[in-house]
């Protein structure tokens, strides 16, 4: 089990390296302000339009399930996953000196198993996707957004292949949770909104 392990390591750090090592210089400023939340504000707010004009009133219970997915897959990457595994971001990764392209000497904080970008990002897009699906078929392109995002953090050197696809699967089972606890709030309050009959 050991050498499977030991592997699936070697593997994920080869990918790596070949997914960082195809940057070029002016992509580098690029790609260091994607990963940065700030600059997708304009995005988020064209999120909350559509939320607002389809949800109304109930439009704050959307952000409250958004909220809730960005917090259940945040703790459980940052809080849980990357204390447990302790595995060393490859831009900290001593085999690894001066092989990793990085920009502006960003570097992350020392572990990072498994992404919590990817986690918020793709946990985001499948909670809105759950949402909007049948309505806004085109919320899919959600996910593009998350693997664009989720991208920029092996491009800065920050992240390996299997700490992106582990983060998204963590950030998509959070999307579903609360998903599922959103329609359940719906129908509680619907059935209040409901007069009974005597």
């Amino acid at each position: 089990m050991t050498a499977v392990i030991d592997q699936l390591n070697s593997l994920d750090k080869e990918l790596f390296l070949v997914l960082n090592g195809m940057h070029t210089s002016w992509l580098d400023p690029i790609v260091y302000r994607a990963t940065d939340t700030v600059y997708w504000i304009p995005f988020y707010l064209f999120l909350l339009y559509h939320i607002i004009k389809e949800y109304k009133l109930t439009g704050l219970l959307v952000l409250s399930g958004v909220a809730l997915t960005i917090i259940l897959s945040d703790q459980i990457t940052t809080g849980l996953m990357k204390p447990y595994f302790a595995r060393l971001r490859p831009s900290h990764e001593p085999s690894l000196e001066g092989m990793v392209h990085l920009v502006n000497n960003y570097k992350g904080a020392m572990y990072g198993f498994a992404s919590s970008h990817a986690a918020n990002t793709f946990g985001t897009a499948a909670f809105l996707w759950l949402l909007f699906r049948k309505s806004k078929p085109w919320m899919a392109w959600l996910f593009l957004w998350a693997t664009l995002v989720s991208y920029t953090r092996i491009y800065l050197g920050v992240h390996y292949p299997a700490d992106i696809v582990v983060g998204g699967l963590v950030g998509i089972l959070c999307g579903w949770i609360s998903f599922k606890l959103f329609g359940r709030l719906r129908e509680i309050l619907e059935k209040r909104k409901t007069p009974s009959i005597p």
